[in-house]
């Protein structure tokens, strides 16, 4: 059984930073690739960060230079660590990670960005 589970959302002023963590079951965790995504209001998901089981990543070019994506194969965990935030990065943010041609998501977690 394959979970994700994300925190560390919530409300930040323009210019503020946030760390999200997910944190993933099983014993997959260390053998994929894990990527970061957001969905704002009337907007498609969209994909912001990956990085492979061997720790090489990249960005879409919205977050480039703003976003760090990182993970603790001890813990399980993925991280999206975010500074610099602005009113447009408001959304959902979700990991994932693809397993057998099948997408696992977690329940997501909120990030406002807002004075």
């Amino acid at each position: 059984q394959v979970q994700l589970v994300e925190s560390g959302g919530g409300l930040v002023q323009p210019g503020g930073s946030l760390r999200l963590s997910c944190a993933a079951s099983g014993t997959f965790f260390r053998i994929y690739d894990m990527g970061w995504y957001r969905q704002a209001p009337g907007k498609q998901r969209e994909l912001l960060a990956r990085i492979t089981r061997g720790g090489s990543t990249n960005y879409a070019d919205s977050v480039k230079d703003r976003f760090t994506v990182s993970r603790d194969n001890a813990k399980n965990t993925v991280y999206l660590q975010m500074n610099s935030l602005k009113p447009e990065d408001t959304a959902v943010y979700y990991c994932n990670t693809k397993i057998n041609a099948r997408d696992y998501w977690g329940q997501g977690t909120q990030v406002t960005v807002s004075s």
